[in-house]
C-alpha cells in the first residue's frame, strides 16, 4: 500500500523502514529535512512539506502521524486539511490523550476524512521484532488499513479494539501498568544492591529470566543494561513521564478505581527529579525536633 508517515523519530523511522521492508510505497516527511533524506536514501520518498506530500500521495490517502501529542497533532492536521479529500483517512500512531482523539475523530468526520487512533508500542526494537498495535476507530477504515498494520505488527501483535479513542485509551492502560512494572524492577534491585552478599545483577537478572514467574521483556532489557554498566554508573537517575501515567491515574480516580501501585510510581517519578527533596528536609528537621536523632547538613 501506498501511504506517508510524518515523524521520523525513533519510532517513526522504525516503522518507515519495516514498512518498506514490506513493500509498501512510504512517503516521508519531518520537520528536519535530514531525517527524510536518511531514509529516502532506503527506498522512502521524501516530501519537502506537509502541503507537498498530502499533494502527492494518490487518493484515498493514507497519513500515519508519529509527533507529540497535543498541539503538534492539531496543527498537523489542520495544515494537511487543505490536501485531503473525503475518503482519507489520518492515522495517529503517537500517544495522544484519547478524549483528543474522539475530538479530532468527530471533527474530520463531518469533512468525510476518516481518523484511526493507534496506540504503539516496542519503542526501538519495534523495527526487529514488531510494534504492537491497538486500533480504535471505524472498523471498516481498520480493515482498509489492515495491511499496514498486518506489516508493522508480529504474528497475533495488532487488534481492532473498539470505536474512536480505544485505541489510544488502551495504550494510556498499558503505559500506566509500564510504570508499575519498572517501578517494581527497579525497586528489587535497590534492596539487591544495598544487601551485604554483593550480588551480581546482571547474573541475577539473566537467571530470574529463566523459569522464573517474574521473567518478562524487561528483565531481559535490565539483564542487558546491567551488563553493559555493572552499577549504572554512567546514568543519572532521573526519570521523565510523557503524560501517559497522570492521564491513567487520572482515570482511575474518576472511575473511583483504586491504583495506589500505579499512584506510587508515578509520584517516585516525581521524585527523581529532585536533587534534594524539601519534604525529606521536613522531615529530618520534625525528628531532630521531637526526637533528638541527628541531621546531616549540606
Amino acid at each position: 500500500m501506498e501511504l506517508g508517515l510524518i515523524g521520523l523519530g525513533r519510532m517513526g523511522s522504525g516503522m518507515t523502514l519495516r514498512l518498506l521492508q514490506g513493500g509498501h510505497q512510504v512517503m516521508v516527511y519531518d520537520r528536519v529535512p535530514e531525517a527524510g533524506a536518511a531514509l529516502a536514501g532506503k527506498g522512502a520518498t521524501a516530501a519537502g512539506s506537509l502541503e507537498d506530500l498530502g499533494q502527492k500521495l494518490e487518493a484515498p490517502r493514507i497519513v500515519w502521524l508519529m509527533i507529540p501529542a497535543g498541539p503538534p497533532v492539531d496543527d498537523t492536521i489542520q495544515r494537511l486539511s487543505g490536501t485531503l479529500a473525503p475518503g482519507d483517512i489520518i492515522i495517529d500512531g503517537g500517544n495522544s490523550n484519547y478524549k483528543d482523539s474522539i475530538r479530532r475523530a468527530e471533527a474530520l468526520r463531518s469533512q468525510q476524512i476518516e481518523f484511526v487512533d493507534v496506540g504503539v508500542s516496542g519503542g526501538i526494537w519495534g523495527l526487529k521484532v514488531g510494534f504492537n498495535l491497538m486500533v480504535g476507530g471505524n472498523q471498516a477504515v481498520f480493515k482498509q488499513a489492515e495491511p499496514i498494520f498486518k506489516t508493522l505488527a508480529p504474528p497475533d501483535g495488532y487488534a481492532y479494539v473498539g470505536p474512536s479513542g480505544a485505541g489510544h485509551y488502551s495504550k494510556m492502560v498499558h503505559n500506566g501498568i509500564e510504570y508499575s512494572l519498572l517501578q517494581s524492577y527497579a525497586e528489587g534491585f535497590e534492596i539487591l544492591k544495598a544487601a551485604p552478599f554483593g550480588f551480581d545483577l546482571e547474573q541475577l537478572a539473566k537467571l530470574w529470566n529463566h523459569g522464573s514467574v517474574i521473567r518478562s521483556w524487561l528483565l531481559e532489557l535490565a539483564q542487558a543494561a546491567f551488563e553493559q554498566d555493572p552499577q549504572l554508573s554512567r546514568i543519572r537517575g532521573y526519570v521523565d513521564d510523557s503524560g501517559e501515567g497522570r492521564w491513567t491515574l487520572q482515570e482511575a480516580i474518576d472511575h473511583a478505581v483504586p491504583a495506589p501501585a500505579l499512584a506510587m510510581s508515578l509520584f517516585m517519578r516525581f521524585r527523581s527529579r529532585q536533587d534534594d527533596s524539601f519534604s525529606d528536609k521536613v522531615i529530618a528537621a520534625l525528628r531532630n525536633e521531637f526526637g533528638g536523632h541527628p541531621v546531616k547538613p549540606e
